[in-house]
């Protein structure tokens, strides 16, 4: 199921993601020689439609048509079915970045066999690093996330923000996949349709190449925000949504998406609610899976509003992403 190959296809570099079925017929590894070992990996388009990375790697290449690369490069290109329609994933599809498996992890979808097959291939390879690129459907501001509290990876994602998440949950992600080869990071590069993020990204993965090892020395408090993702909010399938219509079970307010890293206080509205509800209307659940919606929010007579003060992130007003992922992350500030 997986292509693996050692040079790029003909026609890659000006190709967009939606006619890269025409080239790729399914998910491929590209391996290409460097100055140095090991290889740096970088994975893009495991969303479809989040294509910043996918340029940016373009891109990059473009430049390095008629020189050698500073170091060995790996890409990993995912979900070209998905990319094709311009879609996060295609309705009969798993999503690429929730297979990947770990030592506390084995998916149980038949497509986290191609995830094993790239790691094992980087495993060989002795992976230097790891980054994968995503962009955001909500206004985000651009951001690194990592799975370990360890220096190396700090180092690797203050390369690209000084604002960084820690995550456990969702289960499945890349990032916590290669995190048992060597450092690695999820970059988020806010909107896909903005340039910002594509230069961004082709900026991060040019100063990666560059490096000859990572930095060891501790990181200053002054250098990083640091935010733990404490909990996972989605709407669950019986609940009717909208932004528009408040005949709706919930109608979030229209400017949700101005929410994202802003520390609410206790008793923000985010809804109004058609009734009292008899169940929750959001499913909220901790890092080890818990159900723990009556710790974040509560139902005012016609009001959905958070009960302490929180941070989201990832908030966004895009229907299909609500219901395919989730409406946002919870997260606190880590003292560092």
């Amino acid at each position: 199921m997986l292509n693996i190959i050692q040079h790029l296809p003909a026609g890659l570099l000006s190709t967009p993601p939606t006619e890269l079925y025409r080239l790729l017929d399914r998910p491929t590894l590209i391996h290409l020689t460097g100055q140095r070992e090991p290889p740096l990996f970088v994975s893009v388009l495991l969303h479809g439609n989040e294509t910043s990375g996918y340029y940016a790697v373009q891109e990059l290449l473009q430049q390095y048509r008629n020189a050698s690369l500073p170091r060995s490069l790996s890409i990993f290109i995912g979900n070209i079915e998905a990319a094709k329609f311009g879609v996060r994933r295609l309705d009969n599809q798993v999503d690429y970045n929730r297979i990947w498996p770990n030592s506390g992890f084995q998916p149980p979808a038949a497509e986290a066999k191609l995830m094993r097959q790239v790691l094992d291939e980087m495993r060989r390879r002795r992976v230097f690093a790891s980054i994968d690129i995503h962009n955001n459907t909500g206004l985000n501001p651009h951001y690194a996330c990592v799975n370990r509290l360890e220096t190396a990876f700090f180092q690797l994602a203050l390369l690209f923000s000084r604002t960084v998440i820690y995550f456990l949950r969702p289960e499945g992600v890349q990032s916590k996949a290669l995190a048992e080869l060597c450092p690695a990071v999820t970059v988020e590069c806010g909107k896909t349709e903005h340039r910002l993020g594509v230069s961004h990204a082709l900026e991060y993965i040019e100063s990666c190449l560059g490096l000859t090892e990572l930095p060891d020395r501790p990181v200053l408090k002054q250098d990083m925000d640091l935010f733990h993702t404490v909990a996972t909010v989605k709407v669950p399938p019986g609940i009717d949504f909208s932004f528009t219509d408040s005949a709706a079970d919930i109608c979030f307010r229209s400017d949700l998406e101005n929410l994202n890293f802003c520390e609410l206080p206790a008793g923000t509205g985010i809804a109004d609610i058609r009734h009292q509800p008899h169940q929750p209307l959001l499913s909220v659940t901790d890092e080890t899976g818990n159900e723990v919606y009556a710790r974040f929010f509560r139902a005012d007579p016609h009001r959905l509003v958070t009960r302490c003060a929180i941070m989201p992130s990832m908030l966004t007003t895009d229907s299909d992403i609500i219901r395919k992922d989730c409406l946002c992350y919870l997260m606190e500030r880590i003292p560092f």
